[in-house]
């Protein structure tokens, strides 16, 4: 009886053994991830599928107070062989016009010195020209839009500009005349291939009183007055990935990105100045010819003659001072003769008594 009762325990303890092995198995099959034929990599199966690595997110800023903003990098593939490494601060080729029309010029004459004005006017003039080479070399990058007009308002549809001026309100002051006159001055010279080589390549600036967060990416190639300016590393710095040729087509900037100088509104514009006063030539220019004897004798037929039978206001003025006959000797003392006066036949006799 004892023997059996052992028997049954026994058998009791292998069936218990028995069952945890079992689960046990089943738990290192789950775990396990099927093998590839002759590797020892895991291969993905219908039910768990490897989880894919997410692109990083796209380093893009609006400009902010005292920055530009900033852009994706192009979705361009890079040229083989092209040079991946920096080779410090390269100039920049000098603007050339290529295709551009009379209005495209004067369009992107009017937004380069708005740019000029309102992002730099208190910048010395290199300061100013500095700036003028970073809208430039924007027109030559593929991130950004291939026109001056459209480098200075990009954004501006969806208030995302890329320089603060554009989106910050500054457009509604009214420009000084001699602020806008010397940045109409520095924005005709870069247009006109003029280069600030300092710059280099750069696409960016900040001033020092801000940290953006896109100059991680940068290379920091100059400081000129209170900005200092940035390109991208690598390949997307280099004078090989600007390349892109201006060929025109300038939108038209927005109503009140040029106001007209009011030129009372600051105590910095210029006095006004008067139709009648003559006006010295331009530098090189040369001065106007005197007017020929047709010329003037054209001018004399047109000038208004006072009618016939009447004296003109000049001509009373000049015989205003003219004095009759009969009052000359007025006001002077009468000489009275010493002896008898002579007595004219005729005339009563004068005495000494008083009527």
């Amino acid at each position: 009886m004892a023997k059996r009762t052992v028997r049954r325990m026994v058998q009791g303890w292998l069936v218990l053994v028995g069952l945890m092995l079992a689960f046990g198995l089943v738990l290192v099959a789950r775990g396990q991830r099927p093998k590839a034929q002759g590797s020892g990599r895991p291969v993905a199966t219908a039910t768990s599928p490897s989880p894919a690595a997410a692109p990083p997110a796209p380093l893009v800023f609006p400009a902010s107070d005292g920055s530009t903003g900033t852009v994706a990098l192009p979705d361009l593939p890079i040229p083989p062989g092209a040079v991946l490494s920096d080779n410090g601060v390269v100039a920049a080729p000098p603007f050339r016009w290529g295709r551009a029309t009379a209005i495209d010029k004067a369009r992107a004459m009017q937004c380069l010195t708005a740019a000029l004005y309102y992002e730099a006017s208190g910048e010395s003039v290199d300061g100013q020209r500095a700036v003028a080479q970073v809208v430039l070399n924007r027109t030559r990058h593929p991130a950004f839009p291939a026109t001056v007009c459209g480098v200075v308002y990009q954004g501006v549809e969806r208030a995302h500009c890329q320089f603060s001026f554009v989106c910050d309100g500054a457009l509604s002051r009214t420009p000084a005349a001699s602020g806008w006159s010397r940045a109409a001055r520095i924005a005709a010279a870069a247009l006109s291939g003029s280069v600030f080589a300092p710059v280099g390549l750069a696409t960016h600036y900040h001033t020092y009183a801000v940290a953006p967060a896109w100059n991680r990416a940068m290379v920091m190639t100059v400081m000129v007055g209170a900005h200092l300016f940035h390109r991208w590393k690598g390949y997307w710095g280099t004078a090989a990935a600007m390349n892109r040729v201006y060929a025109g087509g300038e939108m038209p900037p927005p109503p009140a990105a040029v106001p007209q100088p009011t030129l009372a509104a600051s105590p910095e514009t210029l006095p006004p100045m008067s139709n009648s006063l003559p006006v010295p030539p331009l530098s090189g220019q040369a001065p106007a010819a005197s007017p020929s004897p047709t010329a003037r004798r054209l001018a004399q037929m047109t000038t208004p003659v006072a009618p016939t039978g009447t004296t003109g206001i000049t001509e009373k003025l000049a015989q205003s001072g003219q004095i009759l006959d009969k009052w000359k000797d007025s006001g002077r003392p009468i000489d009275r003769p010493t002896g008898p006066r002579p007595i004219d036949p005729g005339a009563a006799v004068a005495t000494d008594q008083r009527r």
